[in-house]
């Protein structure tokens, strides 16, 4: 019982330990986009669903001494992989900087092609680990009911969740996690090797082998399967729904990730440890108040604070994978069914990854797939409770449970059609890809009578252009001249050459409105749907035709397009750069830290200015911007700008620069805040350490 229960335990610990690692990693070479991650957990998914998929055959009687020889082979290989790997890349599983992306990819594919070659073939092992020894305890001791282990490999799969913020992020560097994860592989290795060679050294007799098919249970029908499916597929993409709904405008980082993956992690592991822990009843009910509050937050949109739109997702989310799960396991087969069952679950969890991933981008203009599962959710506790009413409950009872998802049917699905159909046609233009939606709104100014048109990513205002002609050229949002990188571009020594400025992020393209005959401004955008609409895409915004300076755009991410710009023997050298990268209040961390700063300060001219715009809801940027202004020996500035609240907004922009002359200038020295008793205590920011708790905990 001990060898199932520790090898079990250890692989799923493995398994959810190496998510949010390798996701972190390979998060820069993609843009820092919160799609990053639900890109990987669909790589893991369909992943999981192989494993499962190659347990169920490892499992069947037919050559099984063969196909556990194979076992046996493919575990070996796997441990070699890692050993040469050790001795090619910074740890066994996490790939040098040659197998960052070049050029214009697919996201989705290449980062499919990166975890193929760095932990697929020992995701795929750790994966059939868990189905694999079920099966072999249900043949030890046929007496005992082996899907309690499935709760224990879902407790292992959350400590190792959990686990990866609050103790190894913050404790090691990604390559030293990455090593320590590829010993712990080693030593799971080591177990099923000897769980193996043990169960091909015991003898059966002629009669033993055939008794597994012979006395198995008749396969489930399709309904029942279709079932399983179905619920699997909604669970996930509940789960993943809700991750992109708490990511896209707060922080790409690994606690927003574990946050709905604990939760629906968790939700398995009470629905699978009994029945008695899941009452249709009483879910049934918090799932009604729950959907309430959940189309509240929907309507109320960034009006809610953080911490009440995340209490109210997760509350939700977590009473609707109950009922997910919590049905799956009233239909679970019996035990010598059990491999069949974990991979329909598996095939359901991984289509719920392929919807929210591959369908929903092309199907929908905006994130409808959340609000969209909960209404699945709803239809789906119809079917259950109409095929399978709870025998123990009166007619009536059943009657007006039925009344009840009935009700919660018509009014969330009334809802959330009101809320699509209110969202779609509030737009002039909405277009949705891999980094996220973006839309441009006519907003119009009562006081003024005004109108102007503005590009909108998530919640946050990337670009305002006036419609009126007199107006089209005045700078809006985050970027008028009384604000941070409007007092540095007009005060900022002009020589005769013109100015060379870089711009990391494009928005609307504002900034091109200060260009002058002679300047140079060079725009860095990775979302190809914003460098249309700055062109002129749908005649919204003429930022960029109208500049009188030379244009230049380049697309990708900013700091891998400035790294290999290096690489080519091309060092921009600009007077002034611009890091404006953030999408709404998420922040790509890649873009903030000690390596990042090196190459921006290696692309300015020695008494040049590098402009930070750390506007945030959530976040207060401004210890990390004191601790790496500190180790480069900058000097520093933060200018606030409070807007008018119609054209202008509030804006809190840092500059930083060698040269101590521009920042005494009188127009940025009278604007500048008072930084002499200003001090932080949290450690500099490296491409492998960051932590957002230290700055969320004063909001």
């Amino acid at each position: 019982m001990l060898y199932y229960i520790v090898s079990i335990f250890l692989s799923a610990f493995l398994i959810f330990q190496v998510q949010p690692m390798i996701a972190k990693y390979i998060l820069p070479w993609f843009g820092g986009t919160s799609a990053v991650w639900s890109t990987v957990e669909l790589f893991f998914q369909v992943l999981l669903t192989g494993g499962y998929a190659y347990a169920h055959w490892l499992s069947r009687a037919k050559n099984h001494h063969r196909r556990l020889v194979i076992h046996l082979a493919l575990l070996g290989l796997v441990l070699i992989q890692l050993m040469v790997l050790s001795r090619l890349w910074p740890s066994p599983i996490t790939p040098d900087s040659s197998w960052e992306p070049h050029g214009l990819v697919n996201p989705i594919w290449e980062i499919f092609k990166l975890l193929i070659i760095s932990v697929g073939p020992a995701y795929f092992l750790l994966s059939a680990n868990s189905p694999l020894m079920q099966v072999w305890f249900n043949r030890a001791l046929p007496g005992r009911s082996p899907y309690s282990l499935y709760a224990l490999s879902n407790l292992g799969s959350l400590l190792g969740l959990i686990t990866y913020p609050i103790f190894v992020e913050p404790q090691w560097t990604v390559p030293q996690q990455g090593m320590a994860w590829s010993l712990g592989f080693g030593l799971f290795a080591l177990l099923a090797i000897f769980g193996t060679i043990r169960i091909l050294g015991t003898r059966m007799d002629a009669r033993q082998q055939p008794e597994v098919v012979e006395h198995a249970a008749p396969r489930p029908g399709a309904g029942v399967a279709s079932l399983w499916l179905a619920l699997a597929a909604c669970a996930s993409t509940l789960f993943l729904a809700t991750t992109t709904h708490i990511t896209q405008d707060v922080a790409v980082i690994p606690f927003l990730w574990i946050l709905p993956l604990t939760i629906y992690l968790l939700t398995f592991i009470i629905a699978f440890s009994s029945e008695k822990w899941y009452s249709r009843q009483i879910y049934l009910g918090l799932f009604f108040v729950g959907s309430i509050a959940f189309v509240r937050i929907l309507y109320a949109g960034p009006a809610i604070s953080l911490p009440i739109e995340l209490t109210v997702y997760s509350l939700v989310l977590f009473i609707a994978c109950m009922i997910c799960h919590g049905e799956l396991y009233r239909l679970r087969p019996d035990p010598s069914r059990l491999t069949y069952f974990y991979l329909m679950v598996s095939i359901g969890g991984a289509l719920g990854g392929i919807f929210v991933n591959f369908a929903a981008p092309y199907l929908f203009t905006d994130f409808w797939e959340l609000p969209i599962a909960m209404l699945l959710c709803w239809v789906l506790l119809l079917i259950v409770m109409t095929l399978r009413t709870q025998p123990r409950r009166s007619n009536l009872v059943n009657i007006l449970n039925r009344g009840l998802v009935m009700s919660g049917i018509i009014l969330f699905g009334y809802f959330t059609a009101r809320y699509i159909i209110e969202k779609s046609t509030g737009s002039l233009f909405t277009a949705r890809n891999f980094y996220g939606v973006v839309r441009v709104k006519e907003q119009v100014f009562p006081q003024s009578g005004l109108k102007a048109y503005s590009m909108v990513h998530g919640i946050t205002v990337h670009g305002l252009q006036m419609e009126d002609a007199s107006e089209k050229e005045l700078p809006t949002a985050y970027y008028y001249e009384q604000s941070g990188v409007g007092l540095t571009i007009l005060n900022f020594p002009r020589q005769s050459g013109g100015l060379r400025v870089g711009v990391l992020g494009l928005g609307a393209g504002t900034l091109a409105v200060y260009g002058q005959s002679g300047d140079v401004y060079r725009f860095y955008e990775i979302n190809p749907v914003v460098i249309d609409l700055a062109r002129g895409r749908g005649g919204y915004f003429s930022f960029l035709s109208d500049s009188k300076a030379k244009i230049e755009i380049v697309q990708g991410d900013a700091r891998i397009s400035l790294e290999q710009e290096a690489a080519n023997g091309v060092l921009q050298k600009y007077d002034v750069l611009v890091l404006d990268t953030f999408s709404g209040d998420s922040i790509p961390v890649h873009l903030i830290d000690k390596e990042a700063f090196a190459v921006y300060l290696s692309r300015l001219q020695p008494d040049g200015v590098l402009a930070v715009h750390i506007t945030n809801t959530f976040l207060d940027l401004k210890p990390v911007i004191f601790d790496l202004a500190k180790y480069y020996r900058l000097n520093m500035s933060f200018i606030e700008s409070q807007g008018n609240g119609t054209t202008h907004n509030f804006a809190l922009w840092a500059l930083l620069t060698r040269s101590p002359t521009f920042l005494s200038i009188p127009a940025i020295s009278t604007a500048s805040m008072p930084l002499d008793h200003y001090s932080t205590n949290i450690p500099l920011w490296t491409d492998n350490y960051s932590n957002l708790f230290q700055i969320l905990a004063g909001h």
